[in-house]
């Protein structure tokens, strides 16, 4: 087995903008640094990419660091189930589980769906992301994509209120649903909270930080609060109960495929509703995503919609949404 771990980089369009997360400045990103793993056995080369993200302490360097280590078992054949107990939920993990699958996919022949047991997926319609700016800027974005049937809005510092009426002003018939990126207050939230149904969005994305999110059980939830930085897989669960009525499954917080269908396994069990997100990402990261995206609440898996650049053979994105991908991307 050869294992090559590849330091990729995709140009945004512009730049994209979230919450800095209480008193820090806003976070600009102008680039998407990917890791691409590739895994060859037998001729044959399986692809996976992760996104490391800094709110979990990872980095390009770090995740490298954890798939060296792993690659002694890698080696010696560890398989996905295998892979849960041998690394962390993460990035890398991510990376190495979705580069086994789509080599398990080439290798047999099978698409990823069949090898899972799953029906074959449909297009998913997916939220188009507005990064937060001045209202003026967001009114002018909202404007733009107002065509667009869904929109998440980024949101997570003062002035709140008056970027989401201008996003309603400049899209007054999209759906809408907002992520605050843990940069609210639980005053905010109650204050947001009590306005937010008047201007019709559909659900509100991690308002708190994780570590202060206790603040929430008990709360009146008018509308549903889905948990991100909240939950990265099963092991999350029990401590969302009363804090939360959707969660957020994305990729690199699961640690791959393998996990993130058994995390919506056990979440629609325990009540909650799913959406299916993930990190700024090439269409290689997303397309695994789009198969736990089946039947989801809410799909926000609009990156390569976002880049500049992308990889070839990338998704297909029409008024029907995101398409499964081609053999030649991945699975």
């Amino acid at each position: 087995m050869k294992i090559a771990i590849v330091e990729d980089s995709f140009a945004i369009a512009g730049s994209f903008v979230i919450s800095g997360r209480g008193d820090a400045k806003p976070w600009v990103r102008t680039e998407a640094a990917v890791l691409t793993v590739h895994i060859e056995r037998d001729g044959i080369t399986g692809r996976g990419e992760c996104t490391p993200y800094p709110r979990y302490n990872e980095t390009l360097e770090s995740s490298t660091a954890e798939i060296r280590a792993i690659e002694p078992k890698l080696q010696a054949g560890i398989t996905r189930q295998d892979l849960l107990s041998a690394m962390r939920a993460g990035a890398a993990r991510n990376a190495v589980d979705c580069a086994l699958w789509d080599w398990e996919a080439k290798a047999t022949g099978k698409r990823v769906w069949d090898l899972a047991g799953l029906p074959a997926p449909e297009p998913v319609l997916t939220a188009f992301t507005l990064s937060l700016g001045s209202p003026e800027d967001m009114q002018q974005a909202a404007s733009e994509n107002a065509h667009r049937p869904l929109l998440k809005i980024k949101l997570g510092g003062e002035g709140d209120i008056e970027r989401l009426r201008a996003v309603r002003a400049g899209a007054p018939h999209a759906r809408i649903v907002i992520d605050a990126n843990e940069g609210w207050t639980i005053d905010t939230y109650r204050e947001m909270a009590a306005l937010l149904p008047g201007l019709g969005v559909e659900m509100v994305e991690q308002p708190l930080p994780a570590a202060n999110d206790c603040d929430l059980a008990g709360t009146d939830r008018p509308l549903p609060v889905c948990a991100d930085e909240s939950c990265h897989d099963r092991a999350s669960l029990p401590g969302l109960t009363g804090r939360y009525d959707m969660i957020n499954i994305k990729l690199d917080k699961t640690g791959g495929l393998t996990e993130a269908l058994a995390l919506r396994a056990a979440a629609e069990t325990a009540g909650y509703g799913v959406m299916v997100g993930c990190m700024m990402g090439s269409s290689l990261a997303i397309a695994p995503a789009q198969i736990v995206a089946q039947g989801a609440s809410v799909v926000d898996l609009d990156p390569p919609l976002l880049l500049a650049e992308d990889r070839e053979a990338p998704l297909t994105f029409d008024e029907a949404g995101v398409h499964p991908p081609s053999r030649a991307l991945w699975g």
